[in-house]
């Protein structure tokens, strides 16, 4: 009976293993030129000055967060990436969705200094992000 236990436990393991690498995606890094803005907590530019983001996540000051266009979604910079981007050190996650009428466009998250803000102002900017390879998604290189 000892030799089946061992055969039945190199068995299972061999197939969640399968399981395991049959679900994992691959990614790979892209980069994108987006318009970038910036935004902050207060109640002229957000609905009644929520810290709150659109998939809930509370926006602390200090936070690289970003907000994305939905198209940028669909492209798979989905909530809890990271991106680079441009001019910026270090690594933003996207914790907001911008409005519907945006497109290729980002919107850095900077507390409640308005003044960082203005001074940011508009600009085009590069993006790079580990994208996941799935089949159907709308990015295009």
């Amino acid at each position: 009976m000892e030799p089946l236990k061992y055969i039945l436990m190199i068995c299972t393991t061999i197939i969640w293993m399968g399981c395991q690498q049959q679900g994992e995606t691959e990614k790979k890094m892209v980069s994108l030129n987006v318009t970038a803005t910036a935004y902050n907590a207060v109640e002229h530019q957000t609905k009644k000055g929520s810290r709150r983001a659109a998939w809930g996540d509370l926006l602390e000051d200090g936070v690289k967060a970003v907000a994305v266009s939905r198209d940028l979604i669909a492209m798979g910079l989905d909530h809890n990436e990271e991106i680079e981007i441009e001019g910026f050190n270090g690594t933003f996650i996207v914790k907001d969705k911008m409005n519907r009428r945006w497109t290729k466009k980002i919107d850095i998250f900077m507390g409640l200094d308005e003044q960082a803000a203005k001074e940011y102002g508009k600009r085009q900017v590069e993006i790079r992000f580990n994208k996941k390879n799935q089949p159907n998604d709308k990015f295009s290189q």
